[in-house]
């Protein structure tokens, strides 16, 4: 949906202005916190977006499986954050002001904690007042998750539909109306093991889906005989995602996305590798990421590696 943002904020004075004469939120953050079941609820996905009245805005995005974490990537505003506060301020001025938008109404309860089932997207939205030392939340259930979010049939409440257009307008002025998330299609995966020296001669990446061949790659793997994590793989399979030997500390390797094609599975691999200003140290190692995730059918592919820079010491 589009919104044109065109309601000025009250400059403070020179002695400061008080919290009663400002917009509740007007110095402060916006947090949405949307929790996405995938596979009837055997999976989520969870994405954290955080705006302040800086302009300054984050993303947070993570997917998991039977509720352990499989990945999870990170987005931060760029460039200048004035481009962004403008924006954040007017959207505060709406919700506080305009009758169709409006949040701080008797019909929106806050304590309202639904229910929202093995389908439905729990949405949080949270306004903090820094002036005030206040937070106000309100939690409603809606369909989609952050790229498509609709307040078509919210609830369980009439008012609940604020709530989620609210979160739209926070997405489409921060991260864009044309957002994917970074696990679009993905069905939910959690990681078993991530690190950089495995003991085994790892060198592309391939799938377990048996319970011999899962115990015989975890032994070479760590070297020990110790038997491996649980997997049924009646239901579930291992994938091993690897990029081969790199030279230099700080690359790692993760799967990012578990997709049922046409024909068969793809898997994506993602490598991520210091930016272009960092000076890792030399280092042999050979990163890998070990995920399972639902049993999908053969064959079972991966994808070319796509690099991700990543900046020094960052995320």
């Amino acid at each position: 949906m589009g919104c044109v943002l065109t309601l000025s904020v009250a400059a403070c004075g020179d002695g400061g202005t008080q919290p009663d004469a400002l917009r509740f939120g007007q110095l402060g953050r916006i947090d949405a916190v949307l929790e996405t079941p995938i596979r009837l609820g055997a999976g989520q996905i969870t994405q954290t977006l955080s705006w302040g009245s800086s302009g300054v805005w984050t993303l947070d995005e993570q997917i998991s499986y039977r509720g352990v974490i499989g990945d999870r990537t990170f987005l931060r505003s760029p460039g200048d954050p004035a481009q962004f506060a403008s924006a954040y301020a007017s959207l505060i001025t709406q919700v506080n002001e305009v009758a169709a938008l409006r949040l701080f109404i008797d019909e929106l309860d806050p304590s309202l904690e639904p229910t929202c089932g093995p389908t439905r997207t729990r949405v949080t939205l949270t306004i903090t007042d820094d002036a005030r030392k206040e937070s106000i939340s309100w939690t409603r259930c809606a369909d989609g998750s952050l790229q498509n979010l609709t307040p078509t049939g919210a609830g369980p409440d009439p008012a609940a539909a604020r709530v989620i257009v609210t979160v739209t307008l926070t997405r489409d002025f921060t991260v864009g109306e044309n957002f994917i998330s970074a696990y679009n299609g993905s069905v939910p995966f959690a990681t078993i093991e991530r690190g950089e020296d495995s003991k085994a001669r790892l060198t592309k990446p391939f799938a377990v889906t048996d319970q011999p061949s899962w115990v015989t790659f975890w032994s070479a793997h760590t070297g020990r005989a110790d038997p491996p994590p649980s997997v049924d793989f009646s239901q579930d399979m291992v994938l091993v995602g690897v990029v081969g030997q790199r030279d230099e500390a700080g690359d790692s390797v993760e799967v990012r996305r578990i997709l049922q094609v046409d024909r068969g599975t793809l898997a994506e691999l993602f490598e991520r590798v210091p930016g272009d200003f960092c000076s890792p140290a030399e280092r042999i190692h050979v990163p890998y990421h070990i995920v399972v995730s639902p049993r999908l059918p053969d064959p079972i592919r991966f994808s070319d590696v796509r690099v991700e820079r990543v900046p020094c010491g960052g995320r």
